[in-house]
């Protein structure tokens, strides 16, 4: 016959009667224990402190608490290498479950690399500067500005590294990513706390013959996209600036003399940080909404059409809940002294 296991809230209550003045018999009966079980966990209690069963001899452990801490020490200083590969190397002759138990005990999981910009030395400090000129700014008085390549099929591949939940931006827990010109569409939108601004899709020559050139920003973009949505903020809200990156097209004299003679000012963007303009997680929204169409648009006129309609339902509240959270950008620029972020 099996031996019946009682859980230790049962026996917990057992010794609280117990310590409460019920005899052994009594608080047996009270939990439905048996009387010589009892006095067999009355006695372990008062030699042990505890109702819990101790450790049986047994096969030896093969993870000692040495072993342990050179496999985290190695998977720290291997973060691409699978579990398989970590303990191989170390010649341990355990499986891969044990390993990511043993890991998983400290937090450490294979994680989805991400992806990012390759920050130079140079760019963290231009990003430190920013955030420390930015601190306390108020976000509601500027457009947000960027250009999106929209494609379909740009699902890509994940790259797993192993790491804690607070080291994922490490950098040897990132992936680099470089710029990619296979795209089907582009589009230009800009956002402001509040309010979305227009979208539109630019015509342009992509490819080696040519790309955006500071002409076609000012003449597709600039002119009738952003000056009648910064006139109508500006005599909103005043004070309005405007934001938009580093590229060609925006830093060319002549799209600064246009933005100068329209007395339009420009609020700084650091290079190679798309995590500090809150539009791009908003592409992110977009894209995601693209997706999960019913009918995937084949040809790039329906997918230009399919994104102004998305564009046109997007929430303003999936827009404000990412400019919402410049303050903590910046705080986390400062704390990462200029390096990535989670953002």
């Amino acid at each position: 016959m099996a031996r019946v296991q009682h859980d230790s809230p049962k026996k917990n209550r057992l010794i609280g009667a117990i310590q409460a003045g019920k005899t052994v018999s009594e608080a047996a009966e009270m939990v439905a224990i048996p009387t010589s079980t009892a006095r067999d966990i009355w006695r372990k209690y008062k030699t042990t402190g505890s109702t819990k069963n101790q450790p049986r001899s047994g096969r030896p452990v093969k993870v000692t608490a040495r072993t342990e801490r050179m496999l985290m020490r190695h998977a720290q200083n291997n973060r691409r290498k699978p579990f398989r590969e970590l303990a191989n190397e170390l010649d341990l002759n355990v499986s891969v479950s044990t390993v990511r138990r043993h890991l998983g005990a400290h937090g450490y999981h294979r994680r989805v690399a991400r992806k990012v910009p390759l920050l130079k030395e140079v760019q963290k400090r231009k990003r430190l500067a920013w955030a420390e000129e930015q601190k306390g700014f108020d976000v509601s008085k500027v457009i947000y500005s960027d250009e999106c390549y929209i494609y379909l099929g740009d699902r890509c591949g994940r790259v797993y590294v192993t790491c804690c939940a607070d080291e994922k931006f490490e950098e040897e827990c990132l992936i680099p990513m470089f710029k990619q010109s296979s795209v089907r569409i582009m589009i230009w939108a800009c956002i402001i706390k509040g309010k979305k601004g227009p979208l539109t899709s630019m015509e342009y020559q992509g490819g080696k013959k040519g790309g955006i050139t500071a002409k076609i920003y000012q003449e597709q973009v600039l002119e009738p996209m952003l000056l009648p949505f910064w006139t109508e903020m500006e005599s909103e809200r005043g004070n309005v600036c405007f934001q938009h990156d580093g590229a060609p097209s925006h830093t060319a004299k002549t799209t600064k003399k246009w933005l100068a003679d329209h007395n339009i000012p420009v609020f700084p963007h650091p290079p190679s940080s798309p995590d500090l303009n809150p539009i791009e997680p908003v592409w992110n929204v977009l894209k995601t909404k693209i997706r999960a169409l019913p009918h995937s648009p084949t040809t790039a006129q329906g997918l230009i059409k399919a994104v102004q309609d998305v564009w046109a339902k997007l929430d303003v509240r999936d827009v404000d809940r990412f400019i919402d959270r410049m303050g903590e950008i910046v705080d986390a620029v400062l704390d990462a002294r200029g390096g990535h972020t989670r953002f």
